[in-house]
């Protein structure tokens, strides 16, 4: 066999993997690219429904008919692509994670696949319910927050004078909401996709913790870095607002709570496994084993060394005065 036929031979399995990567990442662009267009083809229906929060909002403000203006001939339609665009992502993730498994599932052992496809299948399944929470819990809050301070100069004037909340006011200038759709949208679709990715915090660190990078305790050791951390990523990802903020904030912390109760639960369990395998050995015992009374007998056998040592180097002064008492003698 020639040298070319041997490297040709050594890089056929490379080879293949690299046909079968191609292959699954053709298979996910296209389920994306076929999720995307379905999601235009309803893009109308599901630009309202990302609307709803800001509609009740204006509705529940006083306007009965809320209008919302795009002022550029192309923003309506690249506000459509936007829109399928994140739809088609999450139509398509399940083909996606089912191509990813299956390109990883074979090099796994039969343990590894158990404890990798529950996250698989709880990731897309948190980022839905981060998703949920974002559009019919906070985003009404904080178009509640923002459009509140229009109305609240006509709301305090209506009372200071009797007329009502719905009374009509001659003097003054009226201050009207003119939203447009894309600046709107892009209020909503940055807080589903904010929680939803924060919604990840327990599978991404319980799968850190069954790597062997994270442990409970190191988590509870860093509580004060991470209450930094998630107010640093509230601030940045959340409108400036202090509801919203405190909102993200409270649902993040308890989230990194969460992780560490479920990394406890995997350390534990590992303990468990190693223990009716025999592997476990306790570190604590050992290191008691170490540190404890064995210590002072050492620095004894330290103390005996260096006597002798000492009685040594006694014994060797002698020597060094026969040879001069022998050359005395002549």
């Amino acid at each position: 066999m020639s040298k070319t036929d041997e490297i040709e031979e050594s890089s056929a399995p490379l080879i293949e993997h690299l046909a079968e990567l191609r292959t699954r990442l053709i298979r996910s662009v296209m389920a994306f690219i076929v999720g995307m267009i379905i999601c235009f083809a309803f893009g109308g229906m599901i630009l309202d429904f990302l609307l709803v929060p800001i509609e009740n909002t204006m509705r529940q403000l006083g306007d009965p008919n809320p209008v919302m203006q795009y002022t550029a001939p192309q923003e309506y339609f690249f506000t459509l692509i936007r829109i399928s665009m994140v739809g088609g992502l999450m139509l398509s993730f399940p083909v996606i994670a089912n191509q990813m498994w299956r390109f990883v599932a074979p090099g796994l052992y039969k343990a590894e696949k158990s404890a990798f496809l529950p996250f698989l299948i709880a990731s897309p399944a948190l980022f839905l319910l981060g998703a949920a929470f974002a559009h019919f819990v906070v985003v009404p809050l904080a178009m509640t927050f923002f459009l509140g301070f229009a109305d609240l100069p006509s709301f305090v004037s209506a009372l200071v004078s009797g007329e009502g909340v719905d009374g009509v006011v001659d003097e003054g200038i009226d201050i009207v909401f003119n939203g447009k759709v894309n600046e709107s949208l892009d209020i909503t679709l940055k807080m589903i996709v904010a929680f939803g990715l924060c919604f990840q915090l327990p599978v991404l660190l319980t799968l850190m913790g069954k790597a062997g990078l994270a442990t409970a305790n190191g988590l509870r050791s860093t509580r004060k870095y991470a209450v930094v951390g998630i107010l640093v990523v509230a601030a940045l990802v959340t409108p400036p607002d202090v509801t919203t903020q405190g909102i993200l904030f409270v649902v993040v912390y308890g989230l990194y709570e969460i992780s560490i109760f479920m990394v406890a639960r995997v350390e534990k369990k590992r303990e468990a496994d190693l223990r009716a395998r025999g592997l476990w050995f306790e570190d604590d015992e050992d290191e008691d084993d170490e540190t404890g009374g064995d210590s002072e007998p050492e620095e004894d056998d330290d103390e005996a060394l260096f006597a002798e040592f000492d009685g040594d180097g006694d014994d060797d002064e002698p020597e060094e005065d026969d040879p001069g008492q022998v050359d005395e003698t002549p």
